[in-house]
């Protein structure tokens, strides 16, 4: 065929043709009276001329099928499905209407919408996420939040939380650091990998980009009720150039008033979170409705059992504490244990270093 194409283009001399394609009264005759070979493009048969064009053609044809028929990734459109599907209305905990653009990308799914298909509330997009909170959207009516929680609206405190704040628990509070922190929770993940996570108080995004750059999940939800860590894990994704967009989607929301069907996903994790929520026990509760039987929920935070845990009015002052600041104080596991089961939660376990503590419980199989 190469050899075909290359007398096709050459037009001006035929004694490169090969003789089986020349008409007999063409081909080179060893006779002294050689034939002169006419020096036209016109001079090839037609038959010849015909057998080249369709030749090219169908070379041409061939190229387009290869094209046509190429497969659409299948994973897209099942990260997709997972993500129309994950999401409820936070009122009815029926799942929403995904109005929106098919792509994948992070500017698409915040300017989508989501709409209640029983009390037909509207939730939109914003820049950098989804807003499923009660009174998103609201301009006139707002509840006030524990300081605790507004704290982590300031734009400065966002700014700074993953570059200086978040380090300092390891020196003073015994954290062992993300990466360390990122193997023990894929260990008591072990279960529920390639299920769903919902990373919950998710700040900056931290371990919801750990956990989507790893491949391990499905589909990953970075959680959090200020805008300003959302916009903060926005930035940190978008520095980013091979960050896996299509693992992840942000989502404004309540704590205790998760926007996910009942017993939809695998997993729940909760990074340093737990004593900045305002009610443990209700967040905790919400975070078992959500889990799917068998599913894992993994938390870190404080356990003040030195001197403090002695004193005579302790548990009066912690409350106090709580009341005024919305921040809780935990004085042993075995009260983070009394919790989770509390809420329903079985096969507590943990692991201690210093202050910190990773804790770990499961929904019940039915």
């Amino acid at each position: 065929m190469t050899k075909l194409m290359a007398i096709a283009g050459t037009g001006n001399n035929t004694s490169s043709l090969p003789a089986a394609l020349l008409p007999s009264r063409l081909r080179f005759n060893p006779m002294p009276s050689c034939l002169r070979v006419v020096k036209s493009p016109l001079s090839i048969p037609a038959r010849i001329r015909r057998r080249l064009f369709t030749d090219k053609v169908r070379a041409s044809s061939s190229a387009a099928v290869v094209i046509e028929t190429t497969p659409d990734p299948i994973v897209d459109e099942k990260k997709l499905n997972i993500r129309k599907n994950v999401l409820a209305c936070p009122i009815c905990f029926e799942r929403v209407i995904w109005n929106g653009d098919s792509n994948l990308s992070l500017e698409s799914v915040a300017r989508s919408s989501l709409e209640c298909k029983t009390c037909k509330k509207l939730y939109s997009g914003k820049d950098s996420h989804l807003d499923l909170t009660i009174t998103g959207g609201g301009k006139v009516y707002g509840e006030p939040m524990p300081a605790s929680t507004e704290l982590f609206r300031f734009p400065l405190v966002s700014f700074l939380y993953e570059r200086g704040w978040r380090q300092s628990f390891s020196i003073w509070g015994g954290f062992p650091g993300p990466e360390k922190e990122f193997e023990l929770i894929k260990d008591y993940l072990k279960p529920v990998l390639g299920g769903s996570i919902i990373d919950a108080s998710c700040g900056s995004g931290m371990f919801s980009r750990l956990f989507a750059k790893s491949g391990l999940f499905s589909l990953v939800v970075a959680l959090d009720f200020s805008e300003t860590m959302l916009q903060q894990c926005y930035d940190f994704i978008k520095q980013d150039k091979n960050f896996p967009e299509e693992n992840l989607i942000m989502v404004r929301a309540d704590i205790s008033r998760l926007p996910f069907p009942s017993s939809s996903v695998d997993a729940v994790h909760a990074g340093a979170a737990l004593h900045c929520w305002p009610s443990p026990s209700s967040a905790v509760a919400e975070i078992s409705r959500v889990l799917k039987p068998g599913g894992m929920f993994v938390a870190t935070t404080y356990i003040v059992d030195g001197l403090f845990s002695y004193l005579p009015l302790s548990r009066p002052l912690r409350q106090n504490i709580a009341q005024i600041s919305g921040s809780h104080v935990f004085l042993s596991e075995k009260e983070l244990e009394e919790l989770c089961t509390s809420c329903g939660l079985v096969n507590f376990t943990s692991t201690r270093n210093r202050m910190f503590v990773m804790i770990s419980a499961m929904k019940p199989v039915v």
